[in-house]
């Protein structure tokens, strides 16, 4: 099968370029962009005792600000995604950051928390435009092994922000109150925008839109049906559930089973988030030699290697403090996975780079809202959920990766 190819866009930015292949101060706006919504989602986290005082509801009430929040990131992305295939990237951008700004204002002064869920809600639809558009911006620039090196460089913020975000919140909680804490998300919104503004320059314009669309009528459609591309999507969406499984259920596993206090609890999930940047980093210097492919499937296999072994442990009965190594081994094995899976997906569908990014989130952030609750179905001293799950999760992106390796090789 013939390699696509694609034109490339004329730019404007900078000549000194990442690793990736991607202008250095482009990387760095576009994981700008990719670090937003974790931190809105996180952030804020540790005020919700305050919030439910303040605004005069409950716990559920207050999760409920959290949920619109991550049900908004999901539809946004299947929103702009599209969007920006039809009108470019630039100005969708634009749009979305000029709306979280807008709806990060409203959720800063909400008097009550209906208006606060519905502005949490906009703010997650606007959020999402930098994350989906980020992916397309860079499969736009880059194929191959040049993206595979973005997207992990990307993915070293993502391993950050989750971390940084919830105990920066904890700091910033009690002299700022949890007005204070969103008035920090404010002021990312407003850089974002002003970063979007001077840094991002339209990498799909109007000439390659229309000689996409004439070069394959309904060749997008068809790129998205691909067994390569359903197959590295599912094994991309399903690894990040493994992560997901693994941080919903850490404050139980580390606090209630391991025994460790707040502050060890802190220092454990903050080893395994480095082991996830660490290994991102070794993946972007590694795919030069090794590919994208095989990156992403010793991770996966690694990465279902240790859930397995941490399932055997709760079965025997080990004492939970073992628990920590397998869960360390299969969080860090992802840093091999996530940047890589997303380029190899990506690089089956150049006719709608926007569109396969936004159903690749959409996937991404479905996964993680499925998974988030059964890891605790049987309470929080009890393991064994949050084991299968991760070992299922593990299991079906281990199968996918490997239907999808048999697909036709792009780019990637």
């Amino acid at each position: 099968m013939t390699t696509p190819t694609r034109t490339t866009p004329a730019r404007t930015a900078p000549t000194r370029t990442a690793p990736g292949g991607v202008p250095t101060s482009l990387l760095l706006v576009l994981a700008l962009l990719a670090a937003v919504a974790p931190f809105a989602t996180d952030l804020y986290l540790p005020a919700f005792p305050q919030m439910t005082t303040d605004l005069g509801t409950d716990a559920t009430g207050v999760q409920l600000t959290l949920t619109a929040f991550l049900v908004g990131v999901a539809a946004g992305q299947l929103l702009f995604g599209p969007l920006s295939d039809r009108l470019g990237r630039k100005a969708p951008l634009v749009a979305g950051a000029a709306l979280f700004v807008a709806s990060s204002i409203v959720v800063v002064v909400a008097p009550n928390a209906a208006v606060l869920t519905v502005a949490r809600a906009v703010q997650g639809i606007s959020g999402a435009a930098g994350m989906v558009l980020g992916r397309a911006i860079i499969s736009d620039l880059a194929t191959g092994q040049a993206a595979a090196r973005a997207f992990s460089l990307m993915m070293i913020v993502g391993g950050v922000a989750p971390v940084v975000a919830p105990l920066a919140g904890g700091f910033l909680t009690g002299p700022l109150g949890w007005r204070g804490v969103l008035g920090v998300v404010l002021a990312l919104a407003v850089l974002m925008l002003v970063a979007v503004l001077a840094v991002v320059r339209e990498t799909l314009p109007a000439g390659r839109r229309a000689a996409l669309a004439a070069e394959r009528p309904g060749g997008a459609r068809r790129e998205m049906r691909s067994r390569g591309y359903i197959g590295f999507t599912a094994a991309f969406a399903f690894a990040f559930a493994i992560m997901m499984a693994y941080i919903s259920a850490s404050p139980f596993v580390y606090q209630d089973m391991m025994g460790l206090t707040e502050t060890q609890y802190g220092l454990a999930f903050g080893l395994n988030a480095l082991a996830l940047v660490v290994t991102s980093a070794l993946s972007a210097r590694m795919v030069g030699r090794f590919g994208p492919r095989a990156l992403a499937g010793a991770g996966i296999a690694t990465s279902f290697a240790a859930s397995v072994a941490l399932l055997v442990l709760v079965a025997c009965g080990v004492p939970a403090g073992w628990f920590a190594v397998p869960l360390f081994v299969a969080v860090g094995s992802l840093g091999f996975v996530l940047g890589n899976a997303t380029a190899l997906a990506l690089g089956y569908v150049p006719h709608a780079a926007g569109s396969a990014s936004a159903v690749l989130g959409a996937a991404q952030f479905g996964l993680a809202a499925a998974v988030s609750p059964i890891v605790g179905i049987a309470g929080e001293d009890n393991a064994l959920p949050l084991a299968l799950t991760m070992v299922g999760a593990g299991l079906v992106a281990l199968l996918a990766f490997g239907a999808a390796r048999r697909a036709p090789h792009t780019a990637a």
